[in-house]
């Protein structure tokens, strides 16, 4: 037997890898005797940025930016010197992670802290910039990239808009005149962890404004502003961005760049578990275990768990999956997923679970791994199948 362990970040706990690590510690210490191996993966969320430069075997860049509300911060990217590529990660400047909850209003985030990551790392000449966009602390359609980028937005009587997106659904031109040149010649490949359009009961504003703090009536003037910057777009390029799949990604930054910058929005956990070659570590594999920290049906819809089982289950393997939270109705999940661990088994408070993701990662293994090694008749001195 020999076990691959791909799990996703657990939001505001683990990392990717310190997730496999506790994993890896229950397995070890289970009756199980098994060969096991560590691949934590992103999907375009917090720390795919980070397990990308580790994978491809980058360096990090310090950059100077600002955060969402507008402050200087440090913050970095990573350059992958071989292929001339930057990875950049917009939650390490636009995230939500940066700002207190008492300052989540997406009326006053903005996303240009990530332009002005582009914007160093065209400096160092890359020609080819790869974006997780998951984490995100906005909802600008990513209008504050593309003004950190030199793109300028302007009112029907040519004054430009300052205050995005509170301003949008006052927009009337859009203006490229100034925008980077240097943008022509590079490849944007923007890694979606999530296919939700741009506007709609589905669309940036309606799912993700209330998690990044937007009350309903901030909800629906995000939405307008969203609206008109889409029909916007369409007049000058021609390009509808409202129902395209993924354009909601990062509060519609990834209908943004597509829009105006012909970003290429892709799956974000198909394009990470392609370019670090997560098949082949499939076929030395006999069991999956993935996992985050809340698996339901938005899981279905580009969550890294979810593109891990698609993968092994094409290759016939069995998928476990550790979360620490499940739905009532878990029908829709069945078919990709042999099991569904929940390790916080107590229902301790919210603030109690994340403190102990760890200790209940590696209780859950344990667990899976005796229980395993009981059905299956193997002890601590290797397989002995049942006759």
């Amino acid at each position: 037997m020999h076990v691959l362990i791909a799990p996703n970040a657990f939001k505001n706990s683990l990392t990717a890898g310190e997730a496999a690590d506790a994993i890896k510690r229950g397995l070890s210490h289970s009756r199980l005797s098994a060969t096991s191996e560590c691949c934590p993966v992103g999907d375009g969320g917090d720390g795919t940025g980070d397990l990308l430069i580790q994978y491809l075997q980058g360096r990090r860049i310090p950059a100077k930016v600002r955060d969402p509300r507008g402050r200087a911060i440090d913050s970095y990217f990573g350059l992958i010197e071989q292929s001339n590529t930057a990875i950049i990660e917009m939650a390490s400047a636009s995230g939500l992670r940066l700002i207190d909850p008492a300052e989540r209003n997406p009326l006053h985030t903005s996303s240009a802290g990530t332009g002005d990551l582009i914007r160093a790392a065209l400096d160092l000449g890359a020609g080819c910039i790869i974006l997780g966009m998951g984490g995100s602390a906005t909802v600008d359609g990513g209008t504050g990239i593309l003004q950190a980028l030199g793109v300028r937005f302007t009112d029907v009587s040519g004054r430009p808009l300052e205050h995005l997106p509170v301003q949008l659904s006052g927009l009337a031109s859009i203006d490229l005149s100034d925008l980077d040149p240097r943008l022509e010649t590079t490849e944007l490949i923007v890694l979606c962890d999530v296919t939700n359009p741009l506007t709609g009961p589905r669309g940036a504003a309606a799912v993700f404004g209330p998690q990044k703090g937007a009350d309903p009536a901030a909800v629906r003037l995000l939405e307008s502003g969203l609206k008109r910057f889409a029909e916007v777009v369409f007049h000058q390029t021609g390009k509808d961005l409202g129902m395209a799949p993924r354009a909601g990604a990062a509060g519609g930054a990834a209908a943004g760049l597509h829009g105006l910058l012909n970003a290429t929005l892709v799956s974000g956990i198909d394009y990470f578990l392609e370019i670090t070659g997560f098949d082949a570590a499939l076929d030395r594999s006999t069991h999956v275990i993935t996992g985050e920290g809340g698996i339901d049906e938005q899981t279905l819809q580009g969550k890294a768990p979810f593109g891990v089982a698609v993968r092994a289950k094409a290759k016939g393997l069995p998928v476990t999956a550790m979360t620490g939270h499940l739905p009532a109705d878990m029908t829709a999940l069945k078919p990709y997923f042999d099991e569904l661990i929940l390790i916080n088994r107590r229902r301790t408070p919210m603030a109690e679970a994340l403190a102990n993701t760890a200790a209940n990662l590696e209780s859950a293994a344990l667990e899976w791994g005796n229980r395993l090694a009981l059905e299956w008749g193997i002890d601590v001195n290797g397989p002995a199948p049942k006759a």
